[in-house]
């Protein structure tokens, strides 16, 4: 049994369509990111999965339990940090704690008890008795992470928690993060940050339009993305020779910037698996007495790979698949 399955969920608003057929299956005990630009629907996937938003078609299941059929169980399963600030600004972190204690059942003793010790965790405990108005975007994004968390959910959801921190609390969260899971709990994260999706999570799944684009590990989703090499060489008339050396490492061109006669011409190429070591096809240049005035790897980063999943560079994933979807 997945911690987290969806199967088909859709969602439309009259005629236009939200999220769109999205299938998903999160294991126990993982993180997996949610990526997409905005608009794609990862929020509105959210929602669906944390049984706000009732799915127009599909079904999806927190830890089995449906969350149409079966709502009150799967709630009873999950925790959610939403976009925006939760908590009241009114209030001080330890009174929106204790609230939110007693309102999940706890005593009061029990509430001021478990509140304290959260912020005690949290290193909130200096800024408990302020009105949280005061409080910095980190120590407030803390505080939302920390009322979520107020019953340990077996999943929880993390919609964009770090969007407008600073670097500091965006590690922070981070290791809060890495806690959660180590103590048991499943993570699913929407995030805008390509690199934070790469540090925490088992596996991404990419949205687009509505419509799942790739989903896989991190290794898997940057293997969508061809790796390249690019190169000077000096006469411009030995273009051809050039594309057969390279052709014998498994390289296509992927662009031609042809210098004047006489001048250097840059080239470009692209591999369906790791680009060649360098030392190795400057050797197979040299024999062939081709001069180059230049020569670099262009490793893959997940920024590429979302680029082009996403639609900004659909050639480079109809090479690197051919047409086909990365897949965990």
């Amino acid at each position: 049994m997945h911690a987290i399955e969806a199967a088909a969920l859709t969602r439309t608003y009259g005629k236009n369509t939200v999220v769109d057929k999205v299938d998903l299956r999160v294991p126990a005990g993982q993180v997996h990111a949610l990526l997409g630009p905005n608009g794609s629907g990862k929020t509105t996937t959210v929602r669906m999965l944390a049984t706000l938003v009732r799915p127009t078609s599909g079904r999806a299941a927190i830890r089995g339990f449906d969350t149409v059929r079966q709502a009150d169980s799967a709630q009873r399963q999950l925790g959610l940090v939403g976009q925006f600030h939760a908590v009241d600004p009114r209030l001080t972190g330890r009174q929106n704690l204790v609230l939110l204690a007693r309102l999940h059942g706890f005593r009061a003793a029990a509430a001021r008890g478990h509140a304290g010790e959260l912020l005690d965790r949290f290193e909130l405990a200096e800024a408990a008795d302020r009105v949280v108005r005061t409080y910095s975007g980190g120590m407030r994004r803390r505080l939302d992470i920390v009322a979520g968390m107020i019953v340990r959910p077996a999943v929880l959801f993390l919609d964009e928690p770090t969007t407008g921190l600073d670097p500091h609390s965006r590690n922070e969260i981070y290791r809060y993060v890495r806690d959660f899971v180590a103590e048991g709990t499943t993570v699913l994260l929407t995030t805008q940050y390509l690199d934070e999706a790469q540090r925490l999570a088992d596996a991404i799944t990419i949205l687009e339009s509505g419509r799942v684009v790739a989903a896989g590990t991190p290794e898997q989703i940057l293997s969508a993305v061809p790796a390249g090499l690019d190169l000077v060489v000096d006469d411009p008339s030995r273009y051809d020779e050039v594309a057969a050396v390279l052709a014998g490492f498994g390289g296509s061109p992927a662009n031609l910037l042809p210098g004047q006669p006489d001048s250097p011409m840059e080239l470009s190429f692209t591999f369906a698996g790791e680009a060649p070591a360098l030392l190795a096809v400057l050797r197979a240049l040299d024999a062939a007495d081709i001069a180059v005035r230049d020569i670099g790897a262009r490793a893959t980063t997940l920024d590429d790979a979302f680029l082009a999943l996403t639609g900004r560079d659909r050639v480079a994933v109809a090479s690197a698949t051919n047409g086909s979807e990365v897949r965990a």
